[in-house]
């Protein structure tokens, strides 16, 4: 996988994130810029950030894998090969920034944080805007962006998860003694 790539796409945000949000892998435009989160998907994700007026600059965005998976030019799934050799700096960064809620974005981020935090995964249809609590941290997956693009029937579900997610950060910000986002606007 490596070796096709333009650039690799560790990752992007605050470092000091109470929020940190996992998808799949890098997609065409990500793989060109170096940055996760930059094509249709990413404009989309941009838009419920702002709905839910959330920064992109104060929380940080990444990838199980850091490095386009693509066969003759189109986006794949990443092999399990694959994703094993990259998780590796995925947890490196989840134990670096050590977010409180972790937003999964997509069925492999969200089977790849629930086997790491011995979660029982179910479909995402069941588990999307559920938030499952371990160690102290929020574990909350949503539909991927790029889903509610091909599908405009997971659009409003996945707004009204950003909604649930706004409130989620609201909560978390008071329980550490902070004002809620709510509070500043």
């Amino acid at each position: 996988m490596y070796k096709g790539r333009r650039k690799a796409v560790p990752g992007e945000g605050d470092f000091k994130a109470e929020l940190m949000f996992i998808g799949e892998g890098p997609g065409r435009e990500e793989d060109l810029q170096g940055r996760p989160f930059v094509g249709r998907a990413g404009k989309l994700l941009d838009e419920l950030l702002n709905e839910i007026r959330v920064e992109r600059s104060h929380v940080f965005i990444t990838n199980i894998v850091k490095c386009r998976p693509s066969e003759g030019g189109k986006d794949r799934r990443p092999t399990k090969e694959e994703v094993e050799s990259c998780t590796v700096y995925l947890d490196r960064q989840i134990e670096l920034i050590n977010p409180r809620i972790i937003c999964t974005l997509g069925d492999t981020a969200a089977r790849y944080i629930f086997d790491k935090n011995n979660l029982r995964i179910a479909p995402l249809s069941v588990i999307h805007g559920r938030a499952f609590k371990v160690d102290g941290r929020i574990i909350f997956p949503c539909y991927h962006p790029a889903a509610a693009l091909y599908n405009p029937q997971l659009r409003s579900l996945f707004s009204e998860d950003f909604k649930a997610l706004r409130g989620i950060l609201n909560a978390s910000i008071i329980r550490s003694g902070g004002r809620t986002l709510d509070e500043f606007l």
